[in-house]
């Protein structure tokens, strides 16, 4: 199949499509982290070159939940709805095999709820991150590989004083310099792209 990997500079997807023998395409306004066939550039001047499949990352900086103390200022700025109208763009391409990811947002309000919501644990990787797909003549992913769910940093918030928790991997990655954290962030764990080329490429 001839599949495009929207949004992702990691390679980490497109390498496990091209690996299963397809002909993948990773595309991005960022170079490549891996040699390998990739479009540096906007998106949509490629969306119609006759894919039969697409796997989209859009950004969701200002779409997550995570975010949530940000909305206000983000949606006075246009910022919000900017996220908002690239997301439906992608999602509503002229392409017959859809898969769109995005972490827990607005979007299952604005849009619809995701097909699935999966964690990196049910495919080999020992992290947790809720994953959202939405799907579009595609099946849900099958858990691979069930493993422990990895290790949590606890610390106390000094503002309300209230115990907060979050994954090790997250923690690590929020210590790194702005650029290289949001990779670590939005790179796909291997246990999925993995998933998604086995699963997705023998339809």
């Amino acid at each position: 199949m001839k599949i495009l990997i929207a949004c992702e500079f990691s390679g980490t997807v497109r390498d496990a499509f091209i690996k299963a023998g397809h002909d993948a395409v990773s595309c991005d306004i960022e170079p490549t982290d891996v040699p390998g066939p990739h479009y540096q550039g906007d998106m949509f001047d490629i969306i119609n070159d006759g894919w039969d499949m697409m796997i989209a990352f859009p950004p969701c900086t200002h779409l997550a939940v995570s975010g949530a103390a940000h909305f206000a200022k983000k949606i006075a700025d246009g910022r919000q709805q900017q996220g908002i109208d690239f997301f439906l763009k992608v999602v509503n391409a002229n392409i017959p095999k859809i898969a769109v990811e995005n972490p827990i947002g607005i979007m299952s309000n604005i849009y619809r709820k995701p097909d699935q919501i999966i964690q990196p644990w049910q495919y080999g990787n020992e992290a947790q991150k809720s994953t959202c797909l939405w799907l579009r003549n595609l099946p849900k992913l099958q858990p691979t590989n069930i493993v422990d769910k990895g290790k949590f940093f606890e610390w106390v918030d000094k503002k309300t004083g209230k115990v907060k928790r979050q994954p090790q991997w997250f923690y690590e990655a929020f210590r790194k310099n702005p650029k290289e954290r949001a990779k670590i962030r939005n790179k796909t764990f291997q246990g999925i792209a993995d998933a998604m080329a086995d699963q997705w490429g023998k339809l």
